[in-house]
């Protein structure tokens, strides 16, 4: 078999495909919207490490896919950039001692080099980097957008702090307690901040995922994310006590307090024991008593040093600490303790819990441990006969222990129950059902002002900025005459100073802070003195908008003229990866939908179909990485077998979705069909005898269009490649190849390896792209097989088989298959009951014994 010399084919196509700007995308008015296709790989941020195998499985799967559209008839916008600000970056550099922009634009050449020599068709004309002033002026710009709306504020919260990137992250950024980036152990730390407002969206981004072509499981994610429930806001007043009177000025302070909690269980209101506050909850400070003043500061040190996830960890041993304070439960009367625990966290609800130990196990397990009451207010057995009804007036307060432990209730539950049921101990509402019960409280305390119907989500409003120096520059600054004031647009781009040392502080501080050259500027509004925000954008920020950037990169006056808006967007087909199920994806369907209320894009949403490949994994079946020494580079193996032999490979491995691992041996049996191509392509050009086709080749190039092209258009990339495997094998034994059985599988095999498309094209003697070329046809009449085979079962197992025309009648086919003597041997003695025929396929003979 002859060799493919891809190494020097390969370079040449590139070099005419990049002379000729084969794949420049235009908007031509001559292609009407339904043969308009946006197609986009998720960009990729570029490491200092490069490509490894797995990176270009999503990018080789949309090539082929716009490749195939283009020869279709379609125009085709298909974009790729850089998103190269953010973490990774400056830690490379910091530790490289190099200045992140020099590091950042070696990568991405580097990248760029390694992504064209794969052949992908990409319209490089359109190339975006995030950290290119031109790029990121319309990332600020964006910014003071959502500024001017009231999305964006600051303020001084608790956030998620990585101790070793010395950097705030949002809540999206931390895995299992670890930092997303480094796997370092994240802490609480309380700093300035910049926050977008995105639970402002919250059932819109909810309610929008419905018309959407994605992956269930990924709108599973962004569903419980966004985690949206229905319940009630109740308000506890604070309760005077002796203690708290005594407590210096206690008296002015806890009167007219209220604390507000949201639950998804107003039923449960009367088996309210104690309340519990998060450590970070603002009332803390104002409701300790003195008594409790120490032990409260020392619970509240310790509860600083844990991530969320070591706080809600179920399994962990419940910890506490009691305020000294009570409040009032509205419903009767009754003063509950307020304890703080850790398990309760700010980010949720209003950062406070009603604690109903009889029904949640975490408030089960916490009463137990603090011996707190337990009252069971919800019944798994329907009462025989309702308690009589309580009157409106709530009971009088029943004693509790002053250290804040109550005794325990008489009758007290056996186990936590949480399931629905009957309300009991509830007064007025006992013997109702959960669902009446929580419809009818909510009412009830509505119209008494304790409280009102609620919707709650899981999600918490976006911490924006990051205090490092490789990002955007966020365009305000803070005038102590006129407060926070937005840069002008003429302003922008803000860009980062020139320095020398930009190591993170560690103290809530960017290193901007000490650049006084920079941080020190004037007020636009006034012109007094003022100091710039310091803190910087996260990387999300350039991706959240870069699929509109592609559109019209190098307008200078709008970050996308809105034509060319109108005439792409949205995306069609969007490919990556599904760890950004709740980053990425989310953000940027955030800003996109601020951007339509704001009338600059003609769309809800940015992506209408979502896909996410599989992984591709080591040799050893787990995830590449350089720890475990199984990464394998692409520029190794693209000198060996050829960037269309990797091309095919990744394809052929199985399914797009499908996680599966690499494996060379089978890169070498796709290496080989490659060959096999090459090799037909030597042969000369036979002229069909006397003008005919052989009927079965004839028939199998029919059938291998009509599969390649439908697996095409489904992104089942891996049959079409076999059903061309089994078409090349058969032109492989025929000493001349006729043209018109070997041209459709040149151009079907373009969009696969166009190194070798274009070549085999060129000896065919054509001097246009085959790019350019139609996707061949095929006639449905002549994918039909000739003949097929009829199984024959009885009682449904396999007995005889017998050939058929397609489309014969049943009675034939069963006439035939009564006939066939492996049929009659296992007839005897038996009496037929019926036949049951699947035309074209099989014959079922029911029978029993005579």
């Amino acid at each position: 078999m002859a060799k493919y010399p891809f190494e020097t084919i390969e370079p040449k196509w590139q070099r005419y495909w990049e002379t000729h700007r084969t794949f420049k995308a235009v908007e031509d008015p001559a292609f009407p919207k339904d043969k308009r296709r946006y197609v986009l790989d998720m960009f990729p941020y570029p490491s200092a490490q490069g490509l490894h195998v797995g990176h270009p499985e999503g990018y080789t799967a949309t090539d082929i896919y716009c490749r195939f559209l283009r020869m279709r008839g379609h125009n085709v916008l298909h974009p790729m950039g850089f998103d190269a600000f953010g973490l990774p970056a400056e830690n490379y550099a910091i530790k490289m001692g190099t200045h992140p922009a020099l590091t950042t634009a070696a990568n991405i050449n580097r990248f760029r080099t390694q992504i064209k020599a794969l052949g992908f068709s990409y319209d490089w004309d359109r190339e975006v980097d995030t950290t290119d002033p031109a790029y990121f002026k319309w990332t600020q710009w964006i910014f003071l957008k959502l500024y001017e709306k009231g999305l964006a504020y600051e303020a001084e919260s608790p956030i998620n702090w990585c101790p070793s990137c010395k950097t705030g992250l949002a809540n999206e950024e931390v895995k299992d307690g670890l930092c997303e980036r480094c796997g370092t152990k994240v802490t609480r730390k309380r700093i300035r901040q910049w926050i977008l407002k995105i639970t402002a969206y919250a059932e819109r981004l909810l309610d929008d995922l419905e018309g959407l072509d994605w992956p269930e499981p990924v709108k599973l994610m962004q569903w419980n994310w966004i985690g949206r429930s229905e319940g009630a806001n109740v308000r506890f007043k604070i309760a005077e006590s002796p203690d708290t009177v005594s407590a210096g000025g206690r008296r002015e302070a806890a009167e007219g307090l209220f604390l507000e909690v949201y639950t998804t269980r107003p039923d449960t209101l009367f088996g309210v024991t104690y309340m519990v506050l998060a450590p970070e909850h603002p009332l803390v400070g104002r409701i300790t008593t003195a008594a409790q003043k120490a032990a409260v500061g020392a619970y509240l040190e310790a509860a600083a040093r844990k991530s969320d996830l070591e706080r809600t960890d179920l399994a962990k041993e419940k910890t506490g600490v009691f305020t000294g304070a009570y409040a009032t439960n509205p419903v009767n009367g009754e003063k509950v303790p307020i304890w703080i625990a850790d398990y309760v966290l700010i980010s949720y609800g209003t950062g406070a819990i009603m604690a109903v130990p009889a029904h949640d196990e975490r408030d089960w397990d916490f009463a137990k441990a603090f011996k707190l009451p337990i009252v069971l207010v919800v019944s798994p057995d329907k009462p025989a006969s309702p308690d009589k009804p309580s009157p409106d007036k709530p009971s009088p307060d029943k004693p509790v222990a002053a250290d804040g432990a109550g005794r325990d209730y008489a009758g007290e539950p056996a186990a936590c129950t949480a399931a629905d049921g009957w309300a009991v101990n509830s007064g007025r509402f006992n013997g109702l059902p959960t669902a009446e019960a929580k419809e009818k409280v909510t009412a009830w305390i509505e119209e008494r002002g304790f409280g009102k119907k609620a919707v709650n989500y899981k999600l918490r409003d976006w911490i924006f900025s990051r205090q490092r120096y490789w990002g955007e520059p966020i365009p305000v600054v803070h005038c102590e005459k006129c407060g926070i004031v937005a840069l002008p647009e003429s302003a922008l781009p803000l860009q980062l100073p020139a320095v020398e040392s930009y190591a993170p502080t560690g103290t809530g501080e960017s290193p901007l802070a000490g650049i006084e050259d920079w941080v020190n500027t004037s007020c636009p509004r006034c012109g007094g003195p003022a100091r710039r925000e310091t803190n910087t954008m996260p990387q999300w920020a350039g991706s959240c908008w870069y699929y509109l950037r592609y559109l019209d990169p190098r307008n200078a006056e709008t970050f996308a003229a809105k034509d060319k808006i109108a005439y792409w967007a949205p995306v069609d087909l969007y490919v990556g990866g599904v760890e950004h199920a709740v980053l990425h994806l989310l953000y940027s369907r955030f800003w996109h939908k601020v951007l339509y209320d704001l009338g600059l894009v003609n769309t809800r949403e940015p992506f209408q179909r979502l896909v996410n490949q599989g992984m591709i994994l080591g040799e050893d079946n787990q995830k590449m990485s350089k720890s475990r020494g199984n990464v394998i580079n692409p520029d190794d193996i693209i000198k060996e077998y050829g960037a269309d032999s990797m091309r095919v490979y990744e394809m052929f491995m199985g399914p797009l979705e499908v996680s599966k691992p690499w494996m060379t041996a089978g890169l070498v049996g796709v290496s080989r069909f490659l060959e096999r191509l090459w090799a037909i392509g030597q042969k000369p050009a036979g002229d069909e005898p006397e003008g005919v086709i052989p009927p079965q080749l004839l028939r199998l190039l029919h059938q291998t269009v009509k599969k390649v092209t439908n697996d095409t258009a489904s992104l089942n990339f891996n049959t079409a490649i076999s059903q061309m495997m089994i078409y090349s094998a058969e032109l492989a034994k025929l000493p001349a190849v006729p043209r018109s059985l070997w041209e459709p599988l040149v151009k079907m095999v373009s969009a696969y390896a166009p190194h070798l498309g274009e070549e085999l094209w060129e000896q065919l003697g054509y001097h246009e792209s085959i790019a350019k070329s139609p996707w061949p046809d095929y006639d449905e009449a002549l994918t039909a097989e000739a003949e097929l085979t009829i199984v024959v079962q009885i009682n449904g197992k396999i007995r005889d088989k017998f050939s058929a025309a397609p489309g014969s009648a049943g009675s034939e086919l069963e006439g035939r298959a009564l006939a066939l003597p492996g049929v009659k041997k296992w007839l005897e003695g038996q009496k037929v009951i019926k036949m049951i025929t699947v035309p074209d396929k099989l014959i079922n003979i029911v029978v029993k014994q005579a």
